[in-house]
């Protein structure tokens, strides 16, 4: 049985309605409900995530619900700071090693009692869905149900059902990409691949802390990825080889994408003799914030190059100011839900990259956005017009139904549905993978069961498009 078919029972009456992100009108919802039975149990492709290799490596329970729920979830920790409750409260390491909570059922206790903040917002029907799927739980967490919650999860965890492996089975995962950085050995990875499991777990190339100047270290980076590739990297040349031979080490382990998430959507096709003066200072370290911006611009450039050689994805993630809470920052380090999304203009930005690669069919280019403004103004008519570029439809802020459902409103009419790439999930949180997936199809099958029943789309159609936006648009784009 699988998790979606799951749900049919009584926890479903309980948590989950069976109509639930469908149309309030009886007959279009009518239609969305049989578009959903053709899409509900298909395979799930998560081409692009950050969730841990290691846990698929080694194959170990998982730990306690707090650990793995609460503490690495970046949409629960963020909406309990926003309302006053401490990162330490809720078990969150600070870089200081300094005191925290460290017990697993008070930080339980603590998520329970504050429940309510998340009334109304995607986070609350992830958890529903995950809470009654796979704990079979009935009654709504609050305080007065934590502990019974936190036993049951507990419980659960503990057996062999619910070990990694078993799961992606159970979720019916055909393939999940996990994230990692150029510096990273793969080692997770290559114990996958030694163990002779049969599921399809692939990495993706993030090499921001080896191209973003104003990433964390990055001059040390530097210097270990020439340890790690044997080159240069201190010259321009050798910088690129490294690129070049890590690219194809990743593809070893299953890549077919990488992955870029700059601040803006800048970049540049500079003359070489401008290229070499600028990674020189980066090299030194004398650059200014726009000159990082302008080598940030320039290497997209370069990815965009080298994937028409390696055949790689080239997916990029701007317009976010990360670590916007410097005091956060300070004290807990990056990704602590303080990532907030800036203006980004794409036309101009993408011109440099698109003028010498954008009519490229070899190549595939998607753009994801967390500026909503730009959907039908600038990113639907680029990918409506340019062979090489395709849209992603959901990343953090907008991987919600209300998002889901106002990128298919703003880009269909220009770009289309076969011009972007079905669903992201972009999650650290596995459990809540099937919850999304089940999310996305549920709005794309409310979406076209609309166009049917106004008559802009026969329903053999809309079944067709519902099956590539729930499969095979992503296991196209991603050449999975």
């Amino acid at each position: 049985m699988t998790v979606a078919r799951a749900v049919t029972g009584t926890a479903a009456r309980g948590l989950l309605h069976e109509d639930r992100l469908f149309p309030a009108d009886a007959a279009t919802r009518a239609v969305a409900r049989r578009l959903y039975a053709g899409v509900r149990d298909l395979p799930i492709l998560s081409p692009h995530g950050h969730t841990d290799p290691r846990w698929f490596a080694e194959d170990k329970p998982f730990p306690d619900p707090a650990r793995l729920l609460v503490i690495p979830d970046h949409y629960i920790f963020r909406m309990l700071y926003s309302q006053g409750v401490p990162l330490e409260a809720l078990g969150i390491a600070r870089k200081d090693a300094g005191p925290v909570e460290t017990d697993p059922r008070a930080i339980w206790r603590r998520f329970a009692e504050n429940y309510h903040l998340f009334r109304a917002t995607p986070t609350r029907m992830w958890l529903d869905h995950t809470f009654a799927t796979l704990f079979d739980l009935e009654v709504k967490l609050s305080r007065a149900t934590a502990d019974l919650y936190y036993d049951r999860i507990a419980e659960r965890l503990a057996g062999p059902a619910f070990r990694p492996r078993a799961l992606f089975e159970r979720f019916r995962i055909e393939a999940i990409a996990t994230t990692e950085s150029p510096l990273d050995d793969l080692r997770w990875h290559k114990m996958i691949r030694d163990s002779g499991w049969s599921g399809r777990v692939i990495t993706a190339y993030r090499p921001d802390p080896v191209v973003d100047p104003e990433f964390e270290g990055f001059r040390k980076n530097l210097e270990r990825f020439g340890e790690v590739t044997g080159c240069d990297t201190l010259a321009f040349e050798g910088y690129l080889e490294a690129h070049r031979k890590r690219r194809a080490y990743f593809k070893s382990f299953g890549a077919t994408a990488t992955d870029h998430g700059h601040p803006t959507a800048r970049t540049a096709d500079l003359p070489l003799a401008d290229k070499h003066r600028l990674f020189n200072k980066i090299v030194r370290g004398d650059f200014s914030p726009a000159e990082a911006d302008l080598f940030r611009g320039q290497m997209l450039t370069e990815m965009a190059a080298m994937s028409l050689d390696d055949g790689l994805v080239l997916q990029i993630h701007p317009g976010s100011f990360r670590n916007h809470n410097p005091e956060l920052h300070a004290a807990f380090g990056r990704d602590m839900g303080a990532d907030i999304p800036t203006r980004t203009d794409y036309v101009r930005a993408l011109k440099p990259l698109l003028d010498r690669f954008g009519n490229e069919r070899d190549l595939t280019l998607i753009v994801f956005t967390l500026d909503e403004t730009s959907y039908s103004r600038e990113l639907a008519p680029l990918a409506g017009h340019y062979p090489c570029l395709r849209l992603g439809p959901a990343w953090w802020f907008y991987d919600s139904p209300d998002g889901m459902r106002r990128f298919r409103e703003l880009t269909t009419e220009t770009a289309g549905v076969y011009n972007t790439v079905g669903f992201n999930d972009d999650t650290r949180a596995f459990l809540s993978i099937p919850a999304r997936h089940d999310m996305a199809r549920r709005v794309d099958c409310a979406f076209l069961a609309e166009r049917v029943v106004t008559h802009r789309l026969d329903e053999d159609e809309a079944h067709e498009l519902a099956h590539d936006l729930a499969y095979r648009l992503a296991k196209q784009a991603y050449k999975l």
